[in-house]
């Protein structure tokens, strides 16, 4: 047996591989192709001295001893998250740097108000903010490109720790002549009979209303997908259909648009946003003052909605 053989980038892969049970899905998430990721499969089974994969139709399955490299890899790569963080703090000049990856609802609606009174707070901690849909966010904290990310429940989370974010509400948005627009609120069925403004169709919020018409026996009839909740706005506004938005989101554009929010009375239109990480406890310190500051915003949003005491 060969351990010198094993490295971080095999190991990392092994696991991606095991959670997804295909190698070829394996190779994607750690951005490898499909025969390089084959290769380091193989040099793996050679340095442990056994097969480390069942191969079928259907993907693969792991062998005993491929159950014993992955408890043993996530260990590994978790003490070398751990080593990060510690070494973290010997960071002179700027005391660290938090890659903070999150999706567009998180980004529009809460992140700018959280960042600016943790940057207050922090004047030596930068924060990498990326916006990203968010199956890309997750993603990259999977792969270490990003230290935290923020996701809509309902994303395959690829393994990774989360906790309770936020919580934001979806609205049917439409133009003020919209034969709608006398409505208060209304139920989402009612609203599949027009065409539909949309983001694109890998996001969060695309695929939750593809499954929300699905299961109401109805096609969502979609005239356009754009790639912004601005644009969105902006096409409702044209006069090309509805959309469903957060409501902070369509805010800001009602009076200058000429557009009308309406309240939907679905329960799926309330959504949790998912603080995430591959180990909350071995994040660098930065990362972890970043963390404990964003989950004090969802106590102080609780405490906002909670009605007042009789």
């Amino acid at each position: 047996m060969n351990l010198h053989r094993l490295d971080l980038v095999s190991l990392a892969l092994f696991g991606f591989v095991a959670r997804s049970g295909s190698i070829s899905r394996g190779a994607e998430l750690a951005h490898l192709a499909v025969g390089a990721a084959s290769k380091r499969i193989s040099d793996l089974e050679a340095a442990v001295g056994a097969p480390l994969l069942e191969r079928h139709s259907r993907g693969v399955t792991l062998t005993p001893a491929g159950q014993a490299l992955q408890r043993h890899a996530q260990r590994i790569l978790g003490d070398v998250d751990q080593l990060a963080a510690e070494l973290s703090d010997f960071a002179a000049g700027v005391v660290g740097v938090v890659r903070l990856w999150a999706n567009t609802s998180a980004v529009i609606q809460f992140l700018p108000a959280d960042i600016a009174a943790f940057v207050a707070d922090n004047p030596g901690i930068r924060i990498e903010l990326e916006e990203r849909d968010s199956a890309d966010v997750v993603l990259a904290v999977a792969d270490g490109r990003a230290d935290l990310c923020i996701y809509a429940e309902r994303t395959a989370p690829l393994g990774l720790q989360s906790l309770p974010y936020r919580q934001d509400r979806l609205v049917l948005v439409v133009r003020h002549d919209h034969p709608l627009a006398a409505r208060e609120s209304l139920d989402f069925v009612e609203a599949t009979d027009f065409e539909f403004v949309s983001l694109s169709a890998g996001t969060s919020l695309a695929q939750r209303l593809q499954l929300e018409s699905a299961a109401l026996g109805r096609r969502l009839k979609l005239r356009i997908q754009v790639r912004s909740f601005d644009a969105m706005c902006h096409m409702v506004a044209a006069g090309l259909g509805v959309a469903v938005l957060p409501q902070a989101a369509v805010q800001p554009h009602l009076v200058s648009m000429g557009l009308r929010k309406l309240e939907l009375r679905d329960a799926w239109v309330t959504r949790e946003l998912l603080l995430g990480a591959r180990d909350f406890a071995a994040l660098p310190r930065p990362a972890r003052l970043l963390m404990d500051h964003l989950l004090q915003g969802r106590s102080r949003q609780l405490h906002a909605l909670r009605p007042p005491a009789p």
